[in-house]
């Protein structure tokens, strides 16, 4: 009996433990700033097993559409992505963001006056971001991305940035 009741014990005890450590609360915070608005932010989005979503708005406003103002919720797998990047590089520089949310009528723009925008691109969904990683060369970067197999990877060598998105893995 003493050893059913010892073995219940441990049990309990390994099932419970990743319960109780993972409430003490890992946070991620991450840096940026953006090309084309020179606006800089660090922000804890993810604290105590959640996103915080004080944090997802500052994302929401800071990541919006540069060219005209609007605004769409974020997905925090993006900042989730990042955040491995991040981790697997061992580099907590600022993200230098080139584009993140775009309106339909911005996406709509740039795709008829430059190439490689898609129709129905991440970016509209707020599901995507274009960034550089300060310290990083684009090329490293990119392969980080790529080796975590968390959504589509997109290199732009000639403009010096990655693209990364939470649809599904691929890579251009």
């Amino acid at each position: 009996m003493q050893r059913t009741a010892a073995f219940i014990i441990s049990f309990l005890f390994l099932a419970l433990t990743p319960i109780a450590i993972g409430s003490t609360g890992e946070s991620r915070t991450l840096k940026f700033y953006h090309t084309h608005t020179s606006k800089t932010l660090e922000v804890t989005y993810y604290r105590n097993g959640d996103y915080v979503p004080e944090s997802l708005e500052n994302l929401r406003i800071f990541l919006s559409d540069w060219r005209n103002g609007h605004q769409h919720e974020i997905d925090p797998g993006v900042m989730d992505i990042l955040w491995e990047i991040q981790r697997s590089a061992g580099n907590s520089d600022a993200f230098e963001v080139i584009s993140a949310y775009r309106s339909p009528e911005t996406n709509e723009f740039l795709r008829k006056n430059s190439s490689g925008v898609a129709k129905k691109s991440q970016h509209v969904l707020g599901k995507a971001i274009d960034v550089r990683l300060r310290g990083m060369d684009s090329a490293q970067l990119r392969d980080i991305a790529l080796e975590l197999k968390l959504g589509g990877v997109g290199y732009y060598k000639k403009s010096d940035f990655v693209h990364v998105d939470t649809g599904r893995v691929r890579r251009w």
